[in-house]
């Protein structure tokens, strides 16, 4: 192994406050540009008018689904080859990083087959309406695509497990640029309109797998060696990926189904151009959280190389540093976003066919922005669980946090207290915040049980 690698490896299984810092900032990078090229693309489609706008709120639901399925299993993967690395079990962990390739191949081919054949009773459902054209226009080049962006979390979570973040983020780097490139080119110049930002999506993401794929099997320089020689079939390295996967997917599934729910209650309460305003403030939010999800995606690493190892101090140290760090960087986050909101929400609405709905938008952003202050005792929570491959604690903590109570009391205060959108906004914060006090009470039982078992397994060696 070369010198960088047995770095990369030392690093995720020592101090675990260097490690997430390490692995945190060059994600955070990369997802602040994936999120700005997101961000970039809403600006670009604004330009088209409110109808194009709603259109990606309605079919965002859906890619938060296609999205869901590429984190499972990158995050089954991940923390699977943690756990062998942190046991020291490098056969394991390359065949672990194969299983999930062959995973995401056959997932994502399933859920283009059905996405693509059900699209419009699927869009029917989401109550797309008269803004049915846009949004078919983009869900069949986003969705007849899938594959590319399942493969393109994988490899690059086979990058993070192994602590190579760094090239897992320039991989990525060059997707951003390149997509905030292709959008008004696409859009604009070629006339393509909503088509142009999917396909500017898609090939973007194409070029990501060309340049991980190149080093993995090319270049060859991995930690791991993921040629076929070292691929053995194992039906429980697919269950135990699986039991990571399928939790992590249905959370997705679960801020899909938040995502539909409070769409329907913004558009019970003022009609389409809501839906519009609230998923314009919401990626404002995203991007601010993204810094905090890196954090949340480094936990992942480290907390199963941790538990691989049989050292819950460190595993403690991962849950409580990794809260600590994430909340003091949103406390600077929602300062911003509170204060320059008006500005923010000119982005979203700087032609004559969108201007209306600057003062709407910055409404909502100085509501919803408060929602970055809960992040961290959730997701963090639900980071660790997934590293140590309990994904259904994960998922549970999910279910209460962004469905049962968000949903709850989105529709508490904005219609039983009459609230109105603003009472909406405030429940989707609300509701966060108790569902992550939750998540962090289960996982601090969860570390207390396991330092039990490693304390009594001790004993009994020692004895």
């Amino acid at each position: 192994m070369a010198e960088a690698k047995t770095d990369n490896v030392e690093m995720i299984t020592g101090d675990p406050k260097k490690a997430i810092v390490k692995l945190a900032v060059p994600m955070a990078l990369s997802m602040l540009l994936i999120m700005l090229y997101n961000i970039a693309d809403s600006i670009w489609v604004s330009g088209l008018g409110p109808e194009a706008i709603a259109a990606v709120g309605f079919v965002t639901p859906l890619y938060i689904i296609l999205v869901g399925l590429g984190n499972g299993v990158a995050a089954g993967t991940n923390s699977l080859i943690s756990r062998f690395i942190g046991a020291e079990n490098y056969q394991q962990a390359n065949n672990a990083a194969l299983h999930g390739i062959l995973l995401s191949a056959i997932i994502s081919s399933v859920f283009t087959i059905i996405a693509v054949v059900f699209m419009v009773p699927i869009l029917d459902v989401l109550g797309v309406g008269n803004t049915m054209r846009y949004a078919l226009d983009y869900s069949y080049i986003i969705f007849g695509l899938s594959v590319v962006f399942v493969f393109e979390e994988l490899l690059s979570a086979i990058f993070r497990s192994e602590g190579d973040a760094r090239r897992a983020t320039g991989a990525i780097a060059v997707t951003a640029v390149v997509n905030m490139v292709l959008d008004p080119l696409f859009i604009y110049i070629f006339g393509w309109g909503i088509s142009g930002a999917a396909w500017a999506t898609v090939l973007s993401s194409v070029l990501s797998c060309i340049i991980m794929g190149y080093w993995i099997w090319f270049k060859k320089d991995l930690y791991l060696d993921l040629t076929l020689k070292n691929y053995t079939f194992q039906t429980n390295l697919i269950t135990e990926n699986l039991q990571v996967a399928i939790p992590s997917t249905f959370e997705s599934l679960i801020f899909s189904a938040l995502a539909i729910a409070i769409n329907l209650m913004l558009q019970i309460n003022a009609g389409y151009v809501a839906v519009g305003i609230y998923s314009v403030a919401m990626r404002v939010v995203q991007f601010a959280t993204l810094p905090l999800i890196a954090i949340g995606t480094a936990v992942v690493t480290v907390a199963g190389v941790a538990y691989g190892a049989k050292n819950p101090k460190n595993l403690n140290t991962t849950l409580s540093y990794s809260i600590k760090i994430s909340f003091l960087i949103s406390i600077v986050l929602v300062a911003v976003m509170f204060i320059f909101s008006p500005q923010i929400a000119l982005l979203f609405s700087y032609t004559e066919a969108s201007s209306f709905l600057a003062p709407q938008i910055a409404g909502a952003l100085s509501i919803l922005c408060f929602f970055t202050l809960t992040v961290p005792l959730g997701i963090m929570s639900t980071m660790v669980f997934q590293g140590v491959g309990k994904g259904m604690h994960s998922f549970i903590i999910t279910l209460f946090r962004s469905l049962v109570f968000d949903s709850l009391f989105a529709y508490i205060f904005g219609f039983v207290f009459g609230w109105g959108l603003n009472g909406i906004y405030a429940g989707v914060v609300f509701g966060s915040f108790i569902g992550g006090i939750f998540g962090y009470i289960l996982a601090k039982r969860f570390i207390k049980k396991f330092t039990n078992e490693v304390l009594e397994n001790n004993s009994k060696t020692i004895g």
